[in-house]
């Protein structure tokens, strides 16, 4: 077993690790089908040896030309280290520079296999979310982290570590791009070729830029989105006795059986992977399994009769539990569910991200890499029913919403019967999350924001979350307007019960939705704490790129976007580079995540507190940025919350000048038209 010293001194050449291939007992990625021609075939060699001096080629050569065959990608198996791969505590990682240790501990995090989704083929989460596209990235980015000066960054090409530059203290250490590729040529088809070559790879969100922290990142915002979608749809507060229906427990997607539990009411919830469900079972995220339809109602009923709290995982899948939803409301009158969503990688639907109700798991990956053509067809028409039950629920008093995971989409393209009549080209028959749900949120300012104690001692995160809690306690104090208060008073009383649901998985970290005012105070808290050694290391602020200004994505995060511009990437592009000028320890900007390859541009955010004055500045400076150009944008786009968070920041920002959009009438449009 190797240890971190030799993880971070190179490519280990001479000798060459032993060649274990795929290991068993450990989920893998499906196979691919790139379709690549002969000629396409010898480039993807050709770029995977270039890795390797000339004397180990030859040895090299015909299992990475294996694994293209087999796979339809090159891992590069061989090298996949030998040692246990998580979080270690930041001191321990042979590094110059406090943020290259810091970054380090991210990425080894990000594939730790309690957190990664296909740890060995370097996917953390749906089902295509790299962190690298080959095992000799990973290498070379973790010498080149151990090099590294405060006078250089580092340059990441989808992957590809291009090198170490020279730059200044004040410039990021680590420039991260994923997926650029140019607009025409964004295509599902054309990335499957370009990441089998090895040139490009799909970043997600947070997987690609190192920034992952396990299902806790989405947790959070599952709570918020089923709390409010209670709220909206039944008019609760209180949503005991009430059933959720949903799918999907691999990645993110985990987090949805947790999340049912905090909020108090039952969650079910479909998977067809077993492997991926007992994982959370044992993570004691699922509180029970049942591979029984009939269980599985007879279950539900008990649990709705009792009031109890409950998250319950299917084995199986979720087109049969909303297909038996519908007999039971047919033949015995009774709904069974009150509000349901969809959380499979349909942004990936044909090569594992969505398995068709008609073949079981296995027979269906088997299908997937022999005949992908007849796979597509099965899952469009599962699609297809999966909507059509959908819709059948509906017309009672059921409430469904699209979890921004191109489910909709998908199901459109697949002639489902998702239209809504007079819509525009983001909206459908159900609405996104962020439309009714999460667009308010964002538009005041809150969002997922996140951070990491590189100690990896659980007591530091305790301390984390008793400064937050203060923090956010101080601001509603000072007084907040109504809507921002009922914002920090659903946070407050997360992050004081966060401890208790046992949320961390991988590294010691913590996410809290919180607005600009309260990251910023929070981060400063932090700071000060490490300054005071109240804290034993250094702090990792980041966010999910889903969040108020890091995204730009018609289907998801600005799909509630009016004004013609929900289609268009400044904002992300704008966000990725104000964080880099402004202090930023590491900078990511993605093609892809969430809703798909060419779906979306989102940018993310490292940045490491130290306890000095200079990581202060850097984090006001940073957080005030990352939050205020999303709501300015969502000011410009007509969000009346937005408007009003904006004018107060800059009442109490006199560096921020901002021109405000005037109100136009819709008698003064109809006028000038008919002129």
């Amino acid at each position: 077993m190797c240890s971190l010293q030799e993880l971070c001194s190179g490519l280990p050449l001479r000798p060459l690790p032993e060649n274990r291939g795929r290991r068993a007992g450990v989920p893998h990625a499906p196979v691919r089908t790139p379709g690549l021609s002969p000629a396409e075939e010898q480039l993807a060699l050709k770029n995977a040896l270039r890795y390797f001096p000339p004397d180990v080629q030859e040895v090299l050569a015909p299992e990475f030309a294996q694994e293209l065959r087999l796979y339809g990608h090159i891992y590069m198996y061989r090298f996949c280290p030998d040692l246990e791969m998580r979080a270690y505590p930041v001191e321990r990682y042979p590094c110059r520079t406090r943020a290259a240790a810091a970054i380090m501990l991210m990425i080894m995090n990000n594939l730790d296999p309690a957190v990664a989704q296909f740890p060995q083929e370097l996917v953390t989460y749906g089902g295509n979310g790299q962190v690298f596209s080959n095992w000799a990235q990973f290498w070379l980015t973790m010498s080149y982290l151990a090099q590294m000066t405060e006078e250089q960054t580092l340059v990441m090409y989808s992957g590809h570590p291009l090198g170490l530059f020279p730059s200044s203290p004040e410039a990021p250490r680590l420039v991260i791009t994923n997926g650029m590729v140019i607009p025409n040529y964004s295509s599902r088809t054309e990335y499957e070729k370009l990441f089998a070559m090895g040139v490009t790879m799909y970043g997600q969100m947070t997987a690609g830029s190192y920034c992952y922290i396990g299902p806790q990142g989405i947790v959070h915002g599952t709570v918020l989105t089923v709390l409010n979608a209670g709220r909206r749809y039944l008019g609760l507060q209180d949503l005991a006795g009430k059933v959720f229906v949903t799918s999907g427990l691999g990645g993110m997607s985990g987090a949805q059986a947790k999340a049912a539990v905090i909020v108090g009411c039952i969650g079910v919830i479909a998977e067809v992977d077993g492997a991926a469900l007992m994982k959370r079972h044992r993570q004691g995220w699922l509180m029970e399994v049942t591979d029984s339809l009939d269980r599985c109602i007879e279950r539900l009923r008990e649990a709705r009769k009792r009031k109890e709290v409950l998250s319950l995982g299917y084995h199986g899948n979720v087109v049969d539990l909303w297909e038996r939803l519908v007999h039971e409301l047919d033949t015995t009158g009774e709904l069974l569910v009150d509000l349901g969503s969809d959380q499979t990688s349909c942004h990936n639907p044909f090569n594992g991200g969505y398995y068709p109700v008609q073949l079981g798991f296995a027979e269906a990956q088997g299908l997937m890499a022999s005949d992908p053509t007849a796979f597509k067809s099965l899952v469009q028409e599962s699609l297809r029913r999966h909507v059509s039950a959908i819709n059948r629920l509906a017309r009672e008093h059921f409430f469904f919403w699209d979890y921004g995971n191109a489910f909709l989409l998908e199901a459109q393209r697949a002639g489902a019967d998702v239209g809504k009549p007079g819509a525009n080209r983001t909206e459908f028959r159900y609405p996104s999350y962020v439309q009714h749900i999460m667009g308010d949120i964002f538009s005041q300012g809150f969002g997922p924001f996140r951070w990491v104690c590189t100690s990896g001692d659980p007591q530091d995160l305790a301390v984390t979350d008793r400064l937050a809690t203060s923090a956010l306690e101080e601001i509603v104090a000072a007084g907040v307007t109504p809507a921002v208060k009922l914002q920090y008073v659903d946070n407050i009383r997360w992050i004081q019960e966060a401890a208790k649901h046992q949320l961390v998985v991988g590294s010691q970290a913590r996410i809290l939705y919180s607005d600009q005012k309260g990251r910023v105070a929070i981060a400063v808290a932090f700071n000060q704490a490490i300054a005071r050694g109240e804290l034993k290391a250094p702090v990792v602020l980041s966010r999910d790129h889903h969040d108020v200004s890091g995204t730009d994505s018609p289907f998801r995060e600005t799909s509630n976007i009016y004004d013609g511009s929900a289609f268009c990437a400044d904002m992300a592009v704008q966000n990725f580079v104000g964080d880099a000028f402004r202090g930023a320890t590491w900078i990511a900007l993605h093609n892809g995540g969430g809703v798909g390859w060419g779906e979306v541009i989102n940018g993310g955010f490292g940045l490491v507190l130290d306890g000095t004055e200079d990581a202060e500045q850097k984090a006001r400076r940073v957080l005030s940025w990352d939050v205020a150009n999303g709501v300015a944008r969502r000011c410009w786009s007509g969000s009346p919350m937005a408007y009003e968070v904006i004018c107060q920041t800059m009442r109490e920002d006199s560096g921020m000048v901002v021109t405000l959009p005037h109100a136009v009438t819709d008698e003064r449009l109809l006028q000038a038209l008919r002129l």
